[in-house]
């Protein structure tokens, strides 16, 4: 059975989503602003969620239509197959979020599609009441510019609660973000990261799994595994198809420092949990005393920001004793996240590339040196 999924993702990742589907054999990907869409069966769906890196979670998307009014939000919805989906004791709560659309207000949309599906499933189950005792399904709108489109979330908890990280430090990084800082920077597995600024330490072990081709998803659960209409069997295989596609790396070492002895204990934890712990070095260490231990070497961070955990002064000095520590030398790149428009002249050097991406809901760019 071919069905399309819809993959939400922070603004700026699409492309990267979308290679890594179609490493993965999914069938008719596209990316849109915010999302990814592609086909494939549920074997897919399985694979998608256990090993996509950046994906915030996988959706089965059950249909799409214009609504300009409530009666054309009710119909389109009541004309969607849920009983294929929906079983007569399942649970399925209704959220979702509306933008630039006639139809504005979140929740009258919620209470007009939840009564659409139920009319939709009381002639099916010959029920008039629907006591959501079973298994959730959890509904999900999106009404953007009078689109609208209605799935079903597959993954539950989102994808970038990798399961390692129970606690984080102030301000902590997304999982998928931290992924996407690597691959943009291009780290290899027999690369030398680093992070200067670790705090909790998500850079180091998200590039860490990449390099080891460990899918990030391996050893957590979803809410799709409890599916009747999904084999068991499939999760499993994926599994272990995901595990045979590890690899060695001999040749990688990921080396991490902060000032805050607090957040190097949490990072060591993260680090044990996550299963990279013996290939990452952490020390106590003021960024003004950083060197590389390595000829050559990776540098990926995420420095404190203004508007996060330091004042704008402060914020603006550590950038520019950034560009005292990080000098242009061969063999050696370095990529730092930051929101601050002026962060080049700052630093008193223009990047080599740099890329918008969203922390969040805070504009960012990676700024990337490597020549």
């Amino acid at each position: 059975m071919t069905l399309t999924y819809l993959i939400p993702c922070l603004l700026g990742l699409e492309g990267l989503i979308t290679e890594e589907l179609r490493d993965m054999k999914a069938q008719n990907v596209r990316a849109e602003n915010g999302r990814v869409l592609f086909e494939g069966d549920f074997t897919l769906l399985a694979r998608a969620n256990i090993r996509c890196r950046y994906a915030e979670r996988v959706q089965l998307l059950i249909g799409e239509f214009e609504a300009r009014s409530f009666e054309e939000l009710f119909q389109g919805t009541k004309a969607l197959p849920w009983e294929d989906w929906i079983g007569a004791r399942d649970a399925f709560p209704v959220k979702g979020y509306s933008l630039n659309s006639a139809l504005y207000s979140v929740s009258d949309c919620q209470s007009i599609i939840k009564k659409a599906i139920v009319e939709r499933l009381k002639p099916h189950y010959r029920l008039e009441r629907f006591e959501e005792t079973g298994t959730v399904r959890q509904i999900q709108f999106s009404v953007m510019k009078d689109r609208v489109a209605l799935v079903i979330d597959s993954s539950g908890a989102g994808l970038h609660k990798r399961g390692y990280r129970l606690a984080a430090g102030e301000a902590p990084l997304k999982e998928t973000l931290a992924a996407a800082l690597c691959r943009l920077s291009h780290l290899r597995p027999y690369h030398s990261l680093y992070d200067p600024l670790c705090g909790s330490g998500t850079i180091l072990i998200e590039g860490t799994l990449m390099a080891q081709n460990r899918a990030p998803g391996l050893h957590r659960s979803f809410a799709a595994e409890r599916w009747g209409q999904i084999p068991r069997g499939i999760w499993q295989d994926e599994r272990e198809l995901a595990q045979s596609l590890e690899r060695e790396t001999p040749d990688f070492a990921a080396f991490g420092a902060d000032i805050d002895a607090k957040a190097l204990e949490l990072a060591r934890a993260n680090s044990t949990r996550a299963g990279v712990g013996g290939s990452i070095q952490y020390k106590q260490a003021d960024l003004k005393d950083f060197d590389f231990v390595t000829a050559r070497g990776t540098l990926i961070t995420n420095p404190p920001y203004g508007e996060r955990l330091l004042d704008q002064d402060a914020a603006t000095a550590l950038t520019a004793l950034m560009g005292q520590v990080f000098p242009r030398t061969k063999g050696r790149s370095y990529s730092i996240l930051s929101p601050a428009e002026d962060f080049e002249q700052t630093l008193g050097r223009k990047a080599d590339a740099r890329r918008k991406l969203y922390n969040g809901m805070m504009k960012c760019h990676v700024y990337m040196y490597y020549k």
